[in-house]
């Protein structure tokens, strides 16, 4: 399977979500890989969640979203501003927000958080399906809601 990359730079506004994850999708999908509505579904999900963090933990800007697919995975990256590294915790079952990485971690195969010389970059791998049932050229029939 040939590498794919999509790069895109991400306002610090409300609307930049919704833009950032349909713009990533269409991309993802736009690649032709036929990648299964599984993949794209959770890599749809896990783009939401980091930039929605971004932008309402950046300073400034910049955000920055990556998403790259080699043979073994899908990789997205979310880049920003702010030094503080997030931390998981148990919110309160009442609070609106607060389990964005909790999301991330079941619906990842792998996911992390490093330290950069201006803020963060989080980052997860969705790995493709290597069973011969459930190969990666499943036909694609996703639908995205707002």
């Amino acid at each position: 399977m040939k590498a794919h990359q999509f790069a895109l730079s991400v306002s610090v506004t409300p609307t930049a979500v919704t833009a950032a994850r349909h713009r990533a999708v269409d991309a993802i999908e736009g690649w032709d890989t036929m990648l299964g509505n599984e993949v794209v579904h959770t890599a749809e999900l896990v783009i939401s969640e980091f930039v929605t963090n971004a932008v309402r933990h950046a300073e400034a800007g910049p955000v920055s979203l990556s998403v790259r697919l080699d043979e073994q995975s899908l990789r997205i990256e979310v880049c920003d501003d702010c030094p503080e590294l997030p931390r998981p915790g148990l919110p309160d079952p009442c609070s609106e927000s607060g389990r964005g990485l909790f999301l991330v971690a079941a619906l990842a195969d792998r996911y992390g958080v490093e330290p950069t010389a201006v803020g963060k970059c989080c980052w997860a791998e969705i790995a493709l399906p290597t069973n011969p049932d459930h190969p990666i050229v499943s036909p694609l029939v996703a639908q995205r809601s707002c």
